[in-house]
């Protein structure tokens, strides 16, 4: 009894598959380079590299401002690099890179934080939002801290995030949109 139910469930996944498939979209992931080209040409200087189909972002994030901000501006590192213009264009034009992954590390190599967008998470409006944020928090958040706090508050909500320890000690209580947080050890 129970095959029968299993059986026509798998047939409707493949029928789905399939449709998605033959919906014109091309599910093959770009080169590394045809990504970077998107990312340079709109100002941002990250490392990219892919784990799977998701796209990872590295750079580095100046001590300075860990120095000067502490945890608040080691949790605005990733969302700084994640909620870009280049973001979007390469999750819109590219629906075969699943999440886009930005991972800050200070010089020395060690893991600040890392947040990580699912591919068509954010709406047209929202994708507004990330943006507009982005510009007040790069324009004002040396001078008006509550501008980076507004950023990582909305990365936060539509993100899945982990903070190092050693940078950001009281850890915030979601790290997975309603899900329990995670942080590294």
């Amino acid at each position: 009894m129970m095959r029968r139910v299993l059986v026509p469930a798998y047939a409707l996944a493949a029928v789905l598959a399939c449709d998605r498939l033959q919906s014109g979209d091309d599910m093959t992931l770009p080169t590394i380079e045809a990504v970077r080209r998107v990312y340079t040409s709109r100002g941002t200087n990250v490392d990219v590299r892919y784990n799977g189909n998701v796209l990872e972002l590295r750079a580095r994030q100046a001590a300075s401002q860990l120095e000067r901000g502490g945890s608040l501006w080691a949790r605005v590192g990733p969302y700084i690099y994640l909620f870009t213009p280049a973001t979007r264009d390469v999750m819109a034009t590219y629906p075969a890179i699943s999440a886009v992954r930005a991972i800050t590390r200070t010089s020395g190599g060690t893991e600040i934080a890392r947040a990580m967008l699912v591919n068509d998470s954010l709406g047209t409006i929202q994708w507004r939002r990330a943006l507009n944020l982005l510009g007040h928090a790069l324009r004002d958040g040396s001078t008006n801290p509550v501008r980076l706090e507004e950023l990582v508050r909305f990365g936060e909500t539509h993100t899945e995030f982990r903070y190092n320890r050693a940078f950001v000690p009281v850890q915030p209580a979601r790290s997975t949109p309603g899900s329990a947080g995670a942080a590294s050890p």
